[in-house]
């Protein structure tokens, strides 16, 4: 029997609201939906470009923690506020996870910040 690993980025949001960037579970890696907040900086871009560039790394951080990689991802889930933006976003989810091609879904909801515009979530199977 394996022990749950809970992973923090460190983001206030995680205390305030009681949760976990990413819990490990045996093989599965469970990344909570991520935002293009810079939790270094405390600050996040106008450019969805630049939002999802942040979250890939703010997602690849975690993955990284947890003992797996981008293409170790099964299926991501994009949550977007206007979903005319996501085709702006391409680019950069195929070049972080193009190899693993993962099963994928995109849902247009409002999310918790007006300036967050993308927020993704991943689950991964360490190999």
């Amino acid at each position: 029997m394996t022990e749950r690993q809970r992973i923090s980025s460190g983001s206030e949001f995680e205390e305030l609201i009681g949760y976990s960037r990413a819990v490990v579970e045996g093989d599965w890696v469970f990344v909570s939906g991520t935002t293009g907040f810079d939790y270094q900086a405390r600050t996040i871009s106008d450019d969805i470009v630049e939002q999802t560039e942040q979250c890939m790394r703010n997602i690849g951080d975690a993955l990284s923690k947890a003992g797996a990689t981008f293409d170790d991802v099964v299926r991501v889930r994009y949550i977007l506020p206007d979903r005319n933006d996501f085709k702006a976003c391409w680019p950069v989810l195929r070049r972080y996870l193009g190899n693993a091609r993962p099963a994928a879904m995109m849902i247009e909801a409002g999310l918790l910040d007006e300036r967050m515009k993308i927020e993704i979530e991943v689950t991964a199977k360490q190999r």
